[in-house]
């Protein structure tokens, strides 16, 4: 079987592209992604009826990638958000080796089944809006949301019932106390949807006329789809430890009820008890990193392209993140890292790059306010190597990487690159260029190009003229000047043929005069 060309890069079977390895290593997809699905699907039932390794044909390989074909040009043309992502995803595991070495904080022990966690566990993962993933450390292992949940409880309510609705019960303004304190606005409400307070009276607007299973359940499917159906648990454990300290809790809800915070017709205990249930749900980082991402992409979640929350409500959830997110800390995060975040006591910190990725760092060891201590260090770290501090000039501040670009590296090693097959012939080489989406007529800084160079080395391939340089300009001369000037009649011929049928075609389109030079000697146009 003649294996297909798009993958003559890979000396590889087709499947060992789709490792696992190889698959994120150069383009950030994995291949448990939901949209690989059937191309996964096909390529296990070829192996399966093979026995093991198989070579592609050009049928089979239709059936595998047809239905993610824009999908897989996108990924390996290196047109997602992160494009060079094996540079980005190094860059972020030494960020993350670094941050491991921050030691300091307590894990939790007023809720005693947190304090069960290893102080060693840390975790970092991340999705981006075209659903590229990394992973690094232990991120696979289960930790309550905490207050991670609050911003997605209030991103779910605005969506239900509407941004009026929600903070008619509800304020907007940072607190400037502690997340569990007996504090109301001047209108008595709670400050923000962010302190404990303010999820508690959310809790009481969500599905009030339903019951405590059917509550739990819809928000659970809200979860889901901002997970992209990936891990979402609940730590039964967790809730039963948090009812039972919870005295705190209780008596912010006996201070709500008392100054009538709560809708018409709430039953305060029924909301505290949804509340806690909703502070003990499970996810890993990896799952945790794609809800952070649906946030990102404006309520759309990256690897299954479903619209779970309306753009209104990111935006108002962003934007409270921003200011009310952190604890006590908030204001400093805001100032020194400059993005949306919610952390939580159990150690998670849900950060949000807006328009480019989404990230769930977990580490159960606290600072004095609450926060992941390697959390927040990671945090600051990332905005220090990345330009994505929402006020970092993308312009004029060089000193920081921006990963949504290629290097100028890149281009000139694409240039050698090419100007090498051009120069040996390499056929196989100059497909693999065309179809990462090389510019098959990239200059050098002697402005020659691949074909000038091919037909002065006698090594002419039809290759070049498919890609269309053949009225590529250097130093005054085409590269059908270079052909007879080193006496290469075979290419002087190919190339002739070329413009005769090429150029007459176009009739008499506007033409440059290099056009208008090739034309006279191709089919006498004038």
């Amino acid at each position: 079987m003649t294996p297909c060309p798009f993958f003559l890069f890979s000396p590889s079977p087709f499947f060992l592209i789709f490792s696992k390895r190889n698959l994120s290593l150069f383009t950030g997809l994995w291949t448990s992604d939901p949209r690989l699905r059937d191309c996964m699907r096909h390529l296990r039932l070829a192996m399966r009826e093979s026995g093991g390794t198989v070579m592609v044909d050009q049928k089979l390989f239709r059936k595998c990638v047809g239905a993610n074909i824009l999908l897989l040009t996108q990924a390996f043309r290196r047109k997602f958000i992160i494009p060079d992502f094996e540079v980005f995803a190094s860059n972020m595991d030494q960020l993350y080796y670094s941050t491991q070495r921050q030691e300091g904080g307590h894990v939790a022990d007023y809720i005693p089944q947190l304090a069960k966690f290893s102080p060693n566990l840390w975790g970092v993962s991340l999705c981006t809006v075209d659903g590229q993933r990394h992973s690094a450390g232990d991120t696979k292992v289960p930790f309550c949301l905490q207050s991670c949940v609050k911003p997605l409880e209030y991103a779910i309510a605005v969506h239900e019932i509407g941004t009026e609705h929600v903070h008619r019960y509800v304020g907007k303004e940072p607190s400037g106390l502690k997340f569990n304190q007996l504090s109301l606005n001047d209108e008595d409400k709670p400050h923000n949807p962010m302190v404990n307070a303010g999820a508690i009276v959310i809790s009481s607007l969500l599905k009030p006329n339903s019951n405590k299973a059917e509550r739990f359940d819809y928000v659970m499917e809200y979860l889901k789809k901002m997970a992209g159906t990936e891990y979402v648990g609940f730590s039964n454990a967790t809730f039963q430890s948090e009812k039972e300290t919870g005295d705190r809790n209780f008596a912010i809800g006996y201070y709500l009820k008392e100054k009538k915070c709560f809708p018409e017709n709430a039953d305060m205990i029924a909301a505290l008890d949804f509340y806690f249930q909703l502070c003990s749900i499970e996810v890993t980082c990896e799952s945790g990193c794609v809800m952070a991402a649906t946030l990102a992409n404006g309520g759309i979640c990256p690897i299954t392209g479903e619209r779970v929350l309306s753009a209104e409500a990111v935006r108002n959830t962003l934007s409270l993140m921003h200011s009310c997110g952190m604890y006590d800390f908030s204001g400093q995060f805001a100032f020194h890292v400059g993005l949306p975040a919610k952390s939580g006591v159990s150690g998670a910190v849900l950060l949000v790059v807006p328009n480019i990725m989404g990230i769930m760092c977990w580490s159960p060891p606290l600072d004095r306010v609450g926060n992941s201590v390697r959390g927040i260090h990671f945090c600051q770290e990332l905005v220090s190597l990345f330009n994505f501090h929402n006020y970092d000039n993308l312009r004029h501040f060089a000193r920081k990487l921006d990963p949504r670009r290629l290097s100028f590296d890149d281009r000139n090693k694409s240039v050698v690159n090419l100007m090498f097959a051009a120069y040996s012939g390499d056929v196989s080489a100059l497909r693999r260029f065309a179809l990462l989406a090389v510019d098959m007529e990239e200059k050098d800084y002697d402005s020659r190009t691949g074909l000038h160079v091919a037909s002065a080395e006698a090594v002419f391939q039809h290759f070049f003229i498919t890609a269309y340089i053949a009225l590529s300009i250097r130093w005054g001369n085409t590269p059908l000047d270079d052909a007879r000037q080193f006496g290469r009649d075979g290419v002087v011929s190919v190339l002739t043929e070329y413009q005769q049928m090429y150029l007459c075609s176009n009739g008499s389109q506007s033409k440059t005069e290099d056009q208008r030079k090739l034309d006279s000697e191709g089919c006498g146009l004038s």
